[in-house]
């Protein structure tokens, strides 16, 4: 009985393919990041905008500095989709200074008077813990790439290299005691 290969069709009479299915819906998914980068963009310029009117009228520095923080977001929030569009993978170092400036940006708008001690001690342990994030981020700097498993990744790459050449050897083993 002859086993039908499982990357090369969906049905029975191989009317889809699966590698061009997913290469098309991987060509999708890049392309609603991108209108995402786009509308991030649009976002970002109508903020600077408000940025320049909120400069133009009496200053209220809490109001200027939450909409000059709100743009950093946005920045690192284009970045990682920059990150994701290059690797097919979520950095995770970038998502995480992306919530710790998003935190700080709360604090900063609501003021560290005005937020009640729970609050705070919440606040307090969720920077400690992204803290520890981005120290161990910082301690493996391929983690994205394993996650990710793309060719860039020198880690990924050596254990292939490594088990190819146990196989290589198993493989001259027994073609040694063969003969």
């Amino acid at each position: 009985m002859q086993k039908r290969l499982k990357s090369r069709f969906l049905f029975c009479d191989r009317w889809l393919d699966r590698q061009s299915i997913v290469r098309n819906m991987e060509a999708f998914q890049d392309l609603i990041v991108i209108v995402l980068c786009l509308g991030l963009f649009a976002v970002m310029l109508i903020q600077l905008w408000g940025i320049l009117i909120a400069l133009t009228q009496p200053l209220d520095y809490k109001h200027v500095t939450a909409k000059i923080l709100f743009v950093l977001i946005l920045v690192e929030l284009f970045r990682l989709l920059m990150v994701y569009l290059q690797e097919h993978s979520i950095s995770v170092g970038v998502a995480v200074e992306v919530t710790v400036v998003s935190v700080l940006r709360e604090v900063v708008v609501h003021g560290v008077l005005e937020i009640s001690s729970v609050q705070t001690a919440a606040i307090c342990g969720l920077l400690f813990i992204l803290g520890g994030l981005l120290v161990v981020c910082a301690k493996t700097p391929h983690m994205d790439c394993i996650s990710a498993n793309t060719k860039l990744c020198p880690i990924v790459y050596e254990d292939r290299r490594e088990l190819q050449n146990d196989l290589e050897f198993q493989y001259s083993r027994r073609q040694k005691s063969a003969e």
